[in-house]
């Protein structure tokens, strides 16, 4: 049975678009949304540099787990682990937990990319151009109060995303991922150039690229640290299998270090590229990097209307940022239809059909909860449906999952080292350092422990 199964199933044309697809997976609003306002907050270079050092330390060897997970395996994460270790099926129960968090994870994602195709229309449009400061957060705020464009842009976001994955593999998924990383890190390219030649950009390239330790101070250095580790973890979306599923439709001729070392360094690059647009821009017009998730949507659009052939430069902006959405969206939708497929044997074109609806369906909660659904505080005053849904992922499903994807990998109650090591050192390319067996055994579990309590501690105690 599994070797029919192994036979039938689809796989990457090439393995560039292995590296553009899971890339597209990992690269997406934390990136260029959250990673500069946390970047600002916490200090500039020097935060950066606490940055990498934890994205190397824990997530790297995370995503190369998930890769061999699903390479291994040649499932989608619902049934990847009970394929791996038949004699233990309690293992198999974080499948179904990891493919609720691909969907939770797109409860709320598609309708915040909603927002970045919504403002890539008005943007173009010239909605925004001349209006004051006021007018442009009115603009943003008009647009959450109004449930029908909120479902429209969400029924968008949805839309083109079955549309794509339906299209098949390599047709669809493999096609739009080469299309959006590529016009992506051209449009990237372009604003960064811009942003860095603005009168007095120079101040802003000295914060965010030359270290200043006593900037750690301001917030505390643990409260940074911890930020610096949350960021580096959440960043790729480990802990749910959303990375494992790419494993599975590619083949052994490279091994899984390397590629999970040049799909590190991409989405890194275009977080660190996303600082260079953001900073630069934000001191040569005197705006506050720190301003928090409304510098996208308010601060920035501000900045846009006071510089040169504004009207072009914030087009190209909320492009850029749809198509980093865009990429997570069908990279983790492709992932949910996988389970259909492979748990109940659907058809492609049925399995999209089946969870463009239930998504679309699913998410309405979180766009309604701006407007119609606005009372439903769950998380305090203030809060609403997608404070909900990204504390249920980011805080609880992720930190677990990564535990879990951990344990499975180095235990022999579970998939076991050897195997691991065996499947991930297969192919050309740089090994997985085998040294590292007593420090994913012992240390990395307790750093993503203290990553969950933390989380907590400043949820609901700090």
């Amino acid at each position: 049975m599994m070797e029919m199964t192994e036979k039938k199933r689809e796989t990457l044309g090439s393995r560039l678009g292995f590296i553009f697809l899971s890339a597209g997976c990992a690269i997406g609003l934390g990136n260029v949304w959250r990673f500069p306002f946390i970047t600002g907050r916490y200090g500039g270079a020097a935060f950066v540099l606490i940055y990498i050092v934890c994205l190397l330390a824990l997530a790297l060897p995370l995503l190369v787990m998930e890769f061999a997970v699903g390479r291994a395996s040649q499932r989608s994460v619902v049934t990847s682990f009970a394929a791996l270790c038949p004699r233990h099926r309690a293992w198999s129960v974080w499948g179904y937990a990891g493919w609720i968090g691909c969907t939770l994870l797109m409860m709320f994602y598609t309708v915040v990319t909603g927002w970045m195709l919504a403002y890539t229309c008005y943007s173009a449009r010239g909605d925004l151009a001349g209006l004051t400061p006021d007018q442009v957060g009115g603009a943003f705020a008009s647009l959450l109060a109004d449930p029908a464009a909120m479902v429209r842009w969400l029924a968008l976001a949805v839309g083109v995303s079955a549309a794509v994955c339906c299209s098949g593999l390599r047709r669809g998924v493999e096609r739009a991922a080469k299309a959006i990383m590529a016009s992506l890190l051209v449009i990237m390219v372009a604003l960064a150039i811009r942003s860095v030649t603005l009168p007095g950009a120079e101040r802003g390239l000295e914060f965010y690229l030359k270290p200043n330790f006593a900037n750690l101070t301001a917030n505390g250095l643990w409260t940074t640290v911890y930020a610096a580790l949350g960021q580096a973890f959440f960043t790729l979306g480990l802990g749910v299998g959303s990375m494992a599923i790419f494993g599975s439709y590619i083949g052994k001729d490279r091994s899984l270090m390397g590629e999970a070392l040049l799909i590190s360094t991409l989405d890194t690059s275009v977080a660190l590229c996303a600082g260079l647009i953001i900073f630069p821009a934000c001191f040569a017009y005197g705006i506050e990097p720190g301003a928090g998730p409304g510098l996208i949507f308010v601060t920035l659009p501000n900045m846009f209307n006071q510089m040169p052939s504004g009207q072009l430069w914030s087009t190209l902006f909320f492009l850029f940022m749809s198509f980093a959405a865009l990429s997570t969206v069908i990279a983790v939708f492709e992932n949910i239809l996988a389970c259909f497929m492979d748990k109940l044997g659907w058809s492609r074109p049925l399995a999209a059909l089946v969870t463009g609806c239930g998504l679309f369906v699913l998410a309405l909660p979180c766009a309604l909860g701006f407007n119609r659904w606005s009372g439903f505080q769950p998380l305090g005053a203030g809060s609403g449906v997608l404070d909900l849904e990204d504390f249920l992922l980011s805080y609880n499903l992720l930190p677990i999952g990564a535990i879990v994807y951990v344990t499975f990998c180095v235990s022999r109650y579970g998939w076991g080292w050897d195997a691991f090591i065996r499947e991930v050192n297969t192919g050309q390319g740089v090994k997985f350092p085998t040294f590292l067996r007593g420090y994913l055994t012992y240390v990395a579990p307790v750093i993503v422990l203290l990553v969950f309590l933390a989380g907590y501690w400043e949820k609901f105690f700090k």
